[in-house]
């Protein structure tokens, strides 16, 4: 191929797998093209030379389908270009994997294709290395990187949708574990990102396809009474639609399109399973679809509709006066139909159809001058969902607050209210005031004294509806309560009153963390400790610029007392003198010794592998418990101690005074396994009863509390100190994490062991 101008190419190999749409780039610019998009001769160049050296870079690679590899990225580009992606997107999509996959270097791509396409291929590259399905500091980090690429370049994501439909639509040649892994992470990552971006034509399908192989049985059984309920569906849709376009053109409106559009089968299940109904129980599986030229047209028609058939109580939705954050528009309305069953009926304009279809590629609003105008601002209006979820994350420092944030914006249902001035904003569905308050803007939120609602006045807790007006009444002297996190729905609103709490109780939180590290280790020397060098890079290491800051995130449960004493280890290791070893001799005399008596661990049958018949202890300092991996260290007067590994005592210790040990049966939860007791703190809303309903929770799940003691204070929350009796790790991480969902708990950590 003549890479300088757009001449026919040679015939290639890969002849098999380019498509009308690519042979129309290739032509001379005086032959008609099939497509009827203007092609400048540069974009035609752009797209051949991408087409050109993707072929060459993939060559001899195969698919798992045995097809040549090239099939991929073109099935790609041809999305986008459905779409009316640009040809800087096309070309993105022909070269999207060769950075992963072949030797070619980011920086080659910028010096042949321009800064666009290699931004756009960076960022694909990178989202293909996020997995989604992994620990949740992980998942969290992964989902803020992938916004932030959003916010370079917002093509980078549907360039990466197209690619994640193609490879879902071959998924059937993947193994079948690998299948339920993609079509997880479709359903749950990219489908509702699809839906987000209002690119309805790819949300369906992936939805779909991934519906396929996450309930395979399901999938079938729906698809066969489909299709066998075919026939009957399809006549009483012509009977409909004859009907309404008869009644239209006695009004006037001559040029609309109606047509039956049947529902998704993912789209069926989900109603099935919400409803609890059975196949047969579900009668609107069809939908009318009415295109007219104007808006005005559109609630005309609605109102023929309305006329012709009875409508459904509660069925109606206007979408145009109020369109979805992804800037879908019609309007939606349930009627019983001719043969007495409910009919649902869609009107939209010819424009508004177009924009549900396409979303976001109905908005592109980039200039093709490869300058830096790729930024969100072109379309940040018509999506602040995004800029509003760009902005919330920079204040989001706990993993699983930014992961419920990410599920308010793009997986929860929706209300729409009203500002005072007649603006519209979407909220998570059962948002309050509160809520609303801190939308509109954090000093609202901070100062809110009262709300009216549709201009009555209400608690701050009341549910908001879609269309009800809500004016916030704010004083100077008002600030948040705790008392407002048992009703608050967003994360956003939520994470802002905990900001406010720890700001407004800083030296209160500075001295509890201080008071934690001085029962950790003691109070000799501990002030000069935080007053050296060292401390001061145990802060930054723990993401904090001050010591100061880093002891209030300790006191309020930021960071965990284990990892600031670990941070700590590790910075004075080098400076601290190593411990002399043990004598052989001393080894020797405690395996040949008689088993002398043993702790309160050992009524049961030795629980650790390796210290059978010895002296040992579990240690203070790190205090572990079976699940955890650990290790032994020979001491010259109490046998063997037994640390966690990667304690940072153990690291000072030399490695002839270590000895392997492990755990018997870790995963043990039965009535007879041993227990240990471990202490947290947690850290709750004050209100009467809380300590018993957390009694009660640990009581639900057989878990016996050792210690209780609360300290209350006015205007602050809770402080609980509990030792729970717990026979693993597993066992306990599963019970913090049912205490964390209660909704009265701002925070639960681990403390050290019992004195």
């Amino acid at each position: 191929m003549n890479l300088m101008a757009p001449t026919a190419p040679a015939v290639t190999p890969a002849e098999s797998v380019i498509p009308d749409w690519l042979h129309s780039c290739m032509i001379v610019p005086e032959v008609a093209s099939p497509d009827p998009a203007e092609i400048s001769q540069t974009d035609r160049r752009l797209i051949c030379e991408a087409f050109e050296f993707a072929y060459q870079l993939h060559k001899g690679q195969n698919r798992k389908s045995g097809e040549p590899y090239i099939s991929h990225p073109v099935a790609v580009a041809g999305l986008l270009r459905e779409l009316g992606g640009s040809a800087v997107m096309i070309a993105a999509g022909f070269l999207h994997d060769v950075v992963e996959d072949t030797e070619v270097t980011a920086e080659e791509i910028e010096a042949r294709f321009g800064p666009e396409v290699r931004q756009m291929v960076e960022g694909v590259t990178k989202l293909s290395k996020f997995k989604f399905s992994s620990k949740t500091e992980r998942q969290a980090e992964n989902f803020r990187r992938m916004f932030l690429a959003m916010a370079k370049d917002i093509r980078v994501i549907v360039v990466k949708l197209a690619d994640r439909l193609h490879n879902m639509r071959t998924l059937q040649y993947m193994s079948s574990d690998k299948q339920r892994q993609i079509a997880l992470e479709t359903r749950e990552i990219f489908a509702p990102l699809a839906n987000r971006l209002g690119i309805g034509r790819f949300k369906w399908e992936l939805e779909d396809l991934a519906f396929k192989y996450i309930e395979p049985d399901y999938y079938r059984l729906i698809q066969e009474l489909v299709a066998e309920k075919r026939v009957d569906r399809e006549k009483r849709l012509e009977n409909a639609i004859e009907i309404l376009q008869l009644r239209l053109e006695q009004i006037g409106i001559t040029n609309a399109e109606i047509s039956g559009r049947p529902k998704h089968l993912y789209s069926i299940y989900q109603k099935m399973q919400r409803q609890q109904k059975q196949f047969e129980e579900i009668f609107d599986i069809a939908a009318v679809r009415i295109l007219t030229p104007t808006k005005d047209e559109c609630y005309r028609a609605l109102a023929i509709v309305h006329d012709a058939y009875r409508p459904i109580p509660g069925r109606f939705k206007d979408y145009i006066g109020l369109p979805k954050p992804n800037r879908y528009q019609s309007l939606h309305t349930g009627v019983i139909g001719p043969t007495g069953r409910p009919l649902e009926v869609q009107i939209r304009t010819q424009d508004m159809h177009y924009i549900a279809e396409y979303g976001i590629a109905a908005h592109w609003k980039y200039k093709e001058t490869g300058s830096s105008n790729t930024q969100l601002t072109g379309v940040e209006e018509k999506f602040t969902w995004l800029r509003q979820l760009l902005d919330w994350q920079k204040d989001l420092k706990d993993a699983q607050e930014y992961l419920e944030h990410i599920r308010d914006d793009l997986f929860e249902d929706e209300v729409y209210v009203f500002t005072p001035l007649g603006d519209v904003l979407s909220l998570r569905r059962g948002s309050t005031p509160i809520d609303f308050a801190y939308r509109i803007h954090t000093e609202v939120g901070k100062h809110c004294a009262g709300a009216k609602v549709n201009s009555r006045m209400v608690s701050l807790d009341t549910e908001l509806k879609n269309g009800d007006i809500v004016e916030i009444i704010t004083q100077k002297n008002s600030h948040p309560s705790l008392d407002w996190l048992n009703f608050a729905k967003t994360a956003g609103a939520r994470n802002r009153i905990r900001q406010w709490y720890k700001r407004s109780h800083q030296e209160e939180n500075i001295a509890r963390g201080r008071e934690m590290l001085e029962k950790k280790l003691g109070k000799n020397g501990l002030e000069a400790l935080l007053k050296s060098e060292q401390m001061q890079a145990v802060a930054e290491r723990c993401n904090y610029h001050r010591v100061e800051d880093l002891l209030a995130g300790l006191g309020y449960g930021e960071v965990t007392l284990n990892t600031v004493v670990n941070r700590i280890g590790e910075a004075n290791k080098a400076k601290e003198p190593v411990s002399t070893a043990a004598p052989e001799s001393e080894i020797a005399n405690l395996l040949l010794s008689s088993p002398p008596q043993q702790d309160a661990k050992s009524s049961h049958a030795c629980p650790i592998a390796g210290v059978e018949g010895l002296l040992y202890h579990l240690a203070g300092c790190c205090n572990p418990i079976p699940g955890e991996a650990i290790i032994g260290v020979v001491t010259r007067m109490r046998g063997i101690t037994i640390h966690q590994q990667g304690c940072p005592n153990v690291d000072r210790i030399e490695g002839d005074r270590l000895i392997p040990v492990s755990w018997k049966g870790a995963n043990s939860e039965t009535k007879r396994a041993p227990t240990y007791t471990v202490q947290v703190q947690i850290e709750a809303i004050d209100r009467v009863g809380v300590l018993k309903d957390i009694l009660s929770h640990l009581t639900d799940h057989c878990i016996n509390v050792r210690n209780a003691q609360v300290n209350t204070g006015a205007g602050k929350p809770a402080i609980i100190d509990l030792g729970m009796d717990i026979c693993n790790l597993q066992q306990f991480e599963r019970i913090c994490n049912q205490i964390k969902k209660m909704s009265d708990i701002l925070h639960i950590r681990r403390l050290g062991p019992i004195e």
